[in-house]
Formats: C-alpha cells, structure tokens, sequence
C-alpha cells in the first residue's frame, strides 16, 4: 500500500523531525482516520517495508503512540490498535491529529461547547484580575491581529496569541492549562476559516473582549466573549455552506 497524497505533504511538513517523527505521523493520521481500525494488528514487516524504516525506528514510533494511549503490544497478540477511549485525547499531538483530519463529524462542534463554557468565564476573571503586562500582551496580540490583513498564517498566529494571552490573564494555572486543547483545535479552525476568501475582520470581536479587561468590568468581558463566539460558529457555518455550494457546481 503506497502513502496517500496528503500522507506524503505530512511526511515533507515533518522532515526536520526526521524519519522517527515522519513515522509517528503517518501510523497516527492512519488511526485516527481509522485507516487503521481499533482493534487491529499491525504487521509490523509490511509496515517497515511500506515506510522504510528500520524496524527500530518503527518501533520506536509505536512506543510513542503506545504513550499516548493509542497502540499496546501483548504476547501472542503482537502490537495493536486501542480503543479510542483509551487514547489520551488531551494530548496536544493526539489533539492535532484528530482536527487536522476533520475525520469525527461534530468535533468542532465539542470545541465550540468547550470554549462557551471556559472562555466567557477566564474573560470575567481576565477583568478582575489581569494587570498592566496581561492588557499589554492582549494589545500586542490585537495589533498583530490588525496588521496580518489577509495573510492567513500571520492571522492565524495573532488569534492564537490572543486567546493564549486572554488564559494567561486569568492567573488559574488550571485554566491555563486548557491552552492545550483550545489552541490545537483552534488552530485548525482558524486554518480554515482564514484561508477562505472574505473572512469576517475579527479586529473588532477581539477589541470589545479587551475594552471589557480593560475597564476591569467582568459581565461586559463575559459578555464579548459570548458574542465572538457566535462570530466565530457563523464563520464556519459560512465556509461549510460555500464548501457544500462549491461541490454542487
């Protein structure tokens, strides 16, 4: 079985990983796509003949997705794939993995419900609690925002920066660490969203977020949140509708 083509872009985007990382990401897009389904043995010889690799470098490649919850090996068994429920899917790669596919309908709908229930809540305490550098870092996150123009990437980078800045804000170092699954997913979202043609400038849902920080008004910070939220589920409610447009001409 030859590398499919986007299997080949992932094996170019990770060659400063080297062969060891271009191996993990090619048996991890294969699970999580379910490629390779749960419950699946591995063969291990065809798989080292497929990528070829040596078999310790395959081997290591399994140990770090056995890590992650992903694959175990058992005496006469041999190596195979563990039940998604097993998986450590707040694993920022396994995270990854998972949006960089799409391949589970209703996943960003699951990032959307998380973000309505931590973020309003991290911007009423970024209100009551952020100090000078906190509202400092926001503004630089707001103006790199406004400069990236219809550059993706640098949109891309300044959102995530925001919203890194708005959990730092919060000084909950529990919140803090939810970083991890807002960020990949938000990642991949934004990737989408700003890649498309004509995305909604994201300047001003931002800005209003700040003002509320700003004035130390937590209800008006909550409240700006819920509202760039809403922006965000009609972003890829527009782009989906153009996808599904696209497809019927």
């Amino acid at each position: 079985m030859t590398a499919q083509p986007w299997e080949r872009q992932r094996m170019q985007q990770y060659t400063a990983r080297g062969v060891h990382g271009q191996t993990v990401e090619l048996l991890a897009q294969r699970i999580v796509t379910g490629q390779i389904s749960e419950g699946a043995i591995l063969d291990l010889t065809a798989l080292q003949s497929e990528f070829d690799v040596s078999l310790t470098v395959l081997r290591e490649a399994l140990r770090v997705l056995a890590a992650k919850g992903m694959v175990d090996a058992r005496p006469k068994r041999g190596t195979f794939v563990r039940p998604r429920a097993a998986w450590s899917l707040l694993d920022a790669d396994v995270l990854r993995w998972q949006f960089a596919r799409a391949h589970r309908p209703g996943l960003f709908d699951d990032l959307h419900e998380l973000r309505s229930i931590v973020e309003p809540g991290a911007a009423s305490l970024a209100a009551a609690r952020a100090t000078d550098e906190d509202i400092a870092a926001l503004d630089a996150a707001l103006a790199d925002m406004a400069d990236a123009g219809a550059d993706p990437l640098a949109a891309v980078a300044a959102d995530l920066a925001f919203h890194r800045a708005l959990l730092a804000a919060t000084h909950n170092e529990l919140i803090q660490r939810m970083e991890v699954v807002i960020e990949t997913g938000l990642a991949e979202r934004d990737r989408m969203v700003h890649g498309a043609d004509g995305p909604t400038d994201p300047v001003p849902s931002h800005k209003a977020v700040v003002d509320g920080i700003r004035r130390h008004n937590p209800a008006q910070a909550a409240r700006a949140m819920r509202k760039l939220l809403d922006q965000a589920i009609d972003d890829v409610a527009r782009l989906e509708r153009t996808h599904r447009e696209d497809r019927q001409d």
